[in-house]
């Protein structure tokens, strides 16, 4: 039960693995376990969010109130796009790879879905992004905190 919160945790959009590696750290998982467990959920829903999003916008068209979500979530893609826009794939990485609020999977997948850029190569630069920012996360996750 404890690795399924850690995967649905880290497949959030606003935790990603800021919540679940220190989650599963936590519930008292080895940090190869808690890294892998937390990379394993922030990737799943990569290639789903990929697949929906085009229907998401002929929903829109019929609903109004989820155009308003989808656009305020847009908007915040849009504000944080340009190094994706500058770098292309190699900036999706860096991109997903900081771990810090509004960036990460979901967002970069979002940007790159904007950008209408190649789908397979966008999970994989996405993929990569998350593999970096797991050992980022689990780095400070494991560092004492200095006082």
């Amino acid at each position: 039960m404890k690795e399924v919160l850690v995967v649905l945790t880290s497949a959030s959009p606003i935790s990603e693995l800021r919540g679940g590696i220190p989650l599963a750290l936590y519930f008292g998982f080895s940090p190869i376990e808690a890294y892998f467990l937390a990379v394993l959920g922030n990737m799943i829903p990569v290639p789903v969010i990929l697949l929906l999003l085009k229907r998401v916008e002929r929903i829109i068209e019929i609903f109004p109130v989820i155009g308003k979500i989808y656009n305020k979530c847009v908007d915040l893609a849009v504000r944080r796009k340009s190094v994706v826009e500058k770098y292309g794939y190699i900036g999706l990485t860096i991109f997903v790879s900081i771990p810090l609020p509004v960036t990460g999977a979901w967002t970069g997948t979002l940007i790159a879905f904007l950008l209408r850029m190649n789908p397979l190569k966008s999970v994989i630069f996405i993929y990569l992004g998350i593999l970096i920012a797991g050992i980022v996360v689990l780095t400070v996750s494991l560092t004492p905190a200095m006082l």
